[in-house]
């Protein structure tokens, strides 16, 4: 899937997509707009459409559009995680998505999300589901797990993903699950997400 720059966006289109969206998944929910394509220029256009939570992926574009719009949002990191940018997330964000090293747990202090690598894809972050239980004794903040299944053209083949990490948060008692993207986010509503992060399925007509 081709990464693309999101520009000249339209508050009208964002709010509309916005409001469809949260017609279907229902106020419990909570939507993060991707941000990794959208330039720290658009942000207020987000703002405008009705947006109250941005993910973004790398940490020195969260601390440059922080700088220009902090105050607008509500920012949480659902990027790669490296221990040597864990100061700037401590720093900026609510919530971090995406904790899976020891090195990164050491140095984190702000609520986290695990994430789980469930398709065994070594091109993703993750941790392992066999060691899993082991990694969370590591944090004592976890508020929940969040994976990425492989991409796909079928939403349906998300879903055995978004189940198990479902079945592991039960098993683990915790509440948050973040899964689901602009490419199947109605299927991992449909499995019990608790947050979705999109992008595209937000920002185009």
């Amino acid at each position: 899937m081709a990464s693309r720059a999101f520009s000249g966006l339209s508050a009208d289109t964002v709010r509309a997509n916005l409001e469809r969206i949260r017609g279907e998944l229902g106020p419990e929910v909570t939507i993060v707009a991707a941000t990794k394509y959208v330039d720290a220029d658009e942000l207020p256009v987000l703002a405008e459409a009705g947006i109250e939570v941005v993910g973004e992926n790398r940490a020195q574009d969260l601390e440059a559009k922080h700088t220009r719009h902090g105050d607008a949002f509500r920012w949480h990191f659902i990027g790669h995680l490296q221990s040597r940018k864990a100061k700037t997330v401590n720093e900026l964000c609510e919530l971090c998505h995406s904790l899976s090293s020891e090195s990164a747990a050491r140095r984190l202090t702000i609520p986290a999300l695990v994430e789980v690598n469930l398709s065994g894809e070594e091109s993703k972050s993750g941790v392992p589901e066999s060691e899993l239980e082991e990694f969370l004794a590591l944090y004592d903040d976890v508020r929940g797990l969040m994976t990425m299944p492989p991409e796909t053209e079928d939403p349906e083949t998300s879903r055995g993903y978004f189940r198990r990490l479902r079945e592991l948060g039960e098993r683990y008692g915790l509440r948050e699950l973040s899964m689901g993207t602009s490419q199947d986010y109605r299927v991992a509503a449909d499995e019990g997400a608790t947050m979705v992060r999109l992008g595209s399925i937000l920002y185009q007509g």
